[in-house]
């Protein structure tokens, strides 16, 4: 049909034709750069708006489940710890590797009366373990390296 009406026309292309290549050329070019945009991953805990807000010092273990919901992990040394946990990375291309840029762990403590006794909202920043609440690091108090022992075992104390 394209050659019966190029033949009856003249023209090497008609004109309508030119207008479909081109309108199937933008859309092939809209997929393909679409596919390279941005893209950000949520894993684990996703806080609520709001949630640590409604959580009082005092507060019950049940009033904290029904605000937060199920704790990623719990701890029961020197009472009981919920832990929240959630990471989220971003990835500027399509094809590239995934980048963190933000960790978070939001852990509520409780007293042996599962009241809640502290809330913490830990992140990494700088690489250091950060209290975003308290806005604290942790010190190196009595934590010992991998050579403190050996220099021990050498000094001639």
């Amino acid at each position: 049909m394209i050659d019966r009406l190029m033949k009856t026309t003249g023209a090497a292309l008609p004109r309508f034709l030119l207008g479909f290549r081109l309108a199937a050329a933008v859309a092939l070019t809209c997929a393909v750069l679409g596919a390279c945009t941005k893209e950000e991953f949520q894993k684990g805990y996703i806080l609520p708006p709001g949630a640590l807000e409604q959580i009082p010092i005092g507060a019950s273990q049940d009033q904290v489940l029904i605000v937060m919901g199920t704790p990623s992990t719990v701890a029961t040394l020197d009472g009981e710890v919920f832990y929240y946990i959630s990471q989220r990375a971003e990835r500027p291309v399509a094809f590239m590797n995934q980048k963190v840029v933000d960790q978070r762990v939001i852990a509520v403590y409780f007293d042996k009366n599962r009241q809640v006794r502290r809330l913490a909202n830990y992140g990494l920043k700088d690489g250091k373990i950060f209290d975003f609440i308290s806005r604290t690091t942790a010190t190196s108090g009595q934590e010992m390296s991998y050579l403190q022992p050996l220099f021990k075992l050498l000094s001639f104390n």
